[in-house]
């Protein structure tokens, strides 16, 4: 058996804004090729760290490590996939996806054909032309992810990339997420507020408890690995997908019922 390669890796990692702790003593590893989701509820610092894997952000104490190497910032090698698109919208489709290319003086040629095949591969064959604000919420993050495709980075970083889309929509984005995961091998980090998306698309999952940011559980999950294999309303309804998930929405709920009843305590 092969050794496991590891993508990401923090030890003890704490983050502090002024006199609030945001994530204290985190230690985790995301192997390569791995998908990682990172569930709780708000303000367990989910999205502090994936702003600090991404380097955006500096933490505290501790260190963060891609590929054995120090991340002391924004990298090529790590792409960002926002809740909101944040795509140019004064630029077509094909302009948004090209822009990482462009940036990087690829050839117009090379360009143009693996702007072609992108938007092929996340079903936006023909939309090239189109301009952003032409297009649904659902196709937007469709771009977003394409465009993050074209820097063909080490890892993907997602911070809720389908929080502001319809149920219908939202499902569909899902199924588009694992196919290319399991197509391009990368490796994700997810960050979602929904336990449902958590357990669907993560290859392995940790719930984060707040006040201060920590992990609370771990959990390895089968049905990334045979969600191209099964329909995903047939997975979703499946025996042991409904314990797990009604297990975690318990987890969940108790943890919110622990903070408001604390604000409640401190007012």
């Amino acid at each position: 058996m092969s050794e496991t390669t590891i993508a990401v890796e923090l030890q003890g990692v704490t983050k502090r804004f002024g006199d609030v702790v945001a994530v204290d003593d985190i230690d985790l590893t995301v192997a390569d090729g791995e998908f990682f989701s990172l569930l709780g509820p708000s303000g367990c610092g989910k999205t502090t760290l994936l702003n600090i894997v991404a380097g955006f952000l500096a933490p505290t104490g501790g260190t963060v490590t891609l590929g054995g190497d120090p991340i002391t910032g924004p990298g090529q090698e790590r792409g960002m996939v926002f809740q909101q698109g944040a795509l140019f919208e004064w630029q077509t489709v094909s302009q948004n996806v090209a822009f990482g290319p462009r940036m990087n003086r690829k050839k117009r040629s090379e360009t143009e054909t693996l702007v072609r095949d992108l938007l092929s591969t996340v079903g936006l064959q023909g939309f090239g032309d189109k301009a952003v604000y032409e297009l649904s919420g659902g196709m937007q993050q469709r771009v977003a992810l394409a465009r993050c495709l074209a820097n063909d980075p080490e890892v993907i970083l997602m911070d809720e990339p389908l929080g502001a889309l319809d149920a219908l929509t939202r499902e569909k984005m899902q199924g588009l997420i694992l196919k290319l995961w399991q197509e391009t091998g990368k490796t994700i980090i997810l960050v979602t507020h929904s336990v449902e998306e958590a357990l669907y698309l993560g290859d392995r999952l940790f719930v984060m408890a707040p006040r201060p940011g920590r992990i609370e559980r771990e959990y390895e999950l089968p049905f990334a690995k045979e969600g191209l294999d099964v329909d995903p309303r047939e997975m979703k309804a499946s025996p042991e997908f409904i314990a797990k998930r009604e297990e975690l929405l318990s987890l969940i709920w108790e943890m919110e019922e622990q903070i408001m009843g604390h604000e409640g305590a401190v007012s």
